[in-house]
């Protein structure tokens, strides 16, 4: 039995490119030839784990990801009813997080601001970076908040709401380059507190808050990398809540990973190791829980841009892990390099995507424009790089 489980996965990999034990950078190593099997058995955990635990190796996870992906072996072999079962783990990864609220915030984003510090960018921002004309992630990262703010199109003197503002990257750039005051509502204790630190002396108010629990009306609302923790099953309360934080000419925009297909179900090792209850939106989700709800004015997509981030946030982890293994074990660094590179591969064969979508709350009048990003304006002249950051 464990030659033919053996056989079977064997020869799969091998229609996606793949050889055990062989030459190439996407090729496992084994270093346990129990492997076959647990994976057969254990699906999609079973491969994270058995990969943490160190019984196979990859130089490569990223190019080893995305040609499974690309090979669509879960369609290969979903007609045969006694293999479908086993191997559901072909789908991989389903990224990112639906919401337990407090449980999210325990889990990945109160894991250490010293792991960020290590792995983001000068500004912390832990969501995906605009590549239009950047070579690095510092660019990327300016872009991606100087697009926002356009997108929202901002005026001095709006009052923005920012669900899930993390570090406080948004709500720092807004207010010192177009004069808006913010309010940021987090439910990671550690974003709590560096944020507030960081957005000190600014007219922005950083709250530890369920989004479902502001009561109040902003000129906009702005919800970068949030609505992947909220969970299919509260879409709607979530798209609802933000109509009823709008003025009646107000604008949101959201950020969010998007899927190419609708999923109720969460990845387990994703959702066990990464964020609790793991899931990301398709367009049909979104779609449904907006309906009635908001105009859709713009729906863009740097999906493949998300890959370039995740390489550079792998690039920083690992350039910095002589100093994070001082607080930090060996399979935790295993854990979290298949983390960014599995989801590397997902945007680099576009399995996933990400998305920017603008809503209005009743329709712009003569329609919405969306901006021609020609690059940050001149105004924001501090530009720091990974070597300035300190990790203490």
């Amino acid at each position: 039995m464990n030659q033919q489980i053996k056989e079977i996965v064997t020869d799969l990999l091998h229609s996606a490119g793949i050889t055990p034990n062989g030459s190439e950078p996407w090729d496992i190593q084994i270093n346990n030839e129990a492997l076959y099997a647990r994976i057969f058995n254990g699906g999609s955990l079973a491969l994270g784990e058995s990969y943490m635990d160190g019984w196979w190796e990859c130089k490569s996870l990223d190019q080893f990801f995305t040609r499974i992906l690309l090979a669509q072996l879960d369609q290969k072999i979903k007609s045969d009813k006694w293999l479908w079962p086993k191997l559901l783990w072909l789908k991989l990864i389903n990224h990112q997080s639906k919401k337990r609220a407090l449980e999210v915030g325990r889990k990945h984003y109160d894991l250490g601001n010293d792991l960020f510090k290590s792995m983001l960018d000068s500004r912390m921002n832990y969501t995906c970076g605009y590549w239009k004309n950047a070579n690095d992630l510092e660019t990327a990262q300016l872009n991606k908040l100087e697009l926002s703010c356009q997108k929202l199109k901002l005026e001095p003197g709006m009052r923005v709401l920012d669900i899930g503002c993390g570090f406080g990257a948004l709500a720092k750039y807004a207010a010192e380059n177009y004069g808006v005051n913010v309010v940021g509502i987090t439910i990671s204790k550690e974003q709590f507190e560096y944020a507030k630190q960081n957005c000190s002396g600014l007219p922005i108010e950083i709250r530890f808050q369920d989004y479902r629990d502001v009561h109040e009306q902003f000129d906009r609302v702005v919800s970068l990398g949030m609505f992947e923790h909220v969970g299919y099953r509260n879409y709607r309360t979530y798209m609802q809540k933000a109509r009823e934080c709008l003025k009646d000419n107000g604008l949101f925009l959201l950020h969010t990973i998007g899927g190419n297909s609708t999923t109720t179900t969460a990845d387990p090792w994703i959702n066990k190791y990464i964020f609790p209850n793991g899931m990301i939106p398709s367009m049909a989700q979104i779609s449904h829980a907006s309906e009635g709800v908001f105009t859709m004015e713009n729906w863009a997509n740097f999906g493949a841009y998300y890959d370039h981030t995740l390489m550079a946030w792998h690039e920083h982890f690992e350039r910095n892990w002589d100093y994070l293994k001082e607080h930090y074990d060996q399979r935790f660094y295993r854990m979290w390099r298949y983390y960014l590179l599995a989801c590397a591969g997902t945007f680099r064969a576009r399995t996933n995507q990400l998305w920017q979508i603008v809503f209005s709350k009743n329709g712009v009048p003569g329609g919405y424009q969306e901006p021609l990003f020609t690059g940050v304006k001149k105004r924001d002249s501090e530009k720091k790089t990974i070597s300035d950051l300190e990790l203490s």
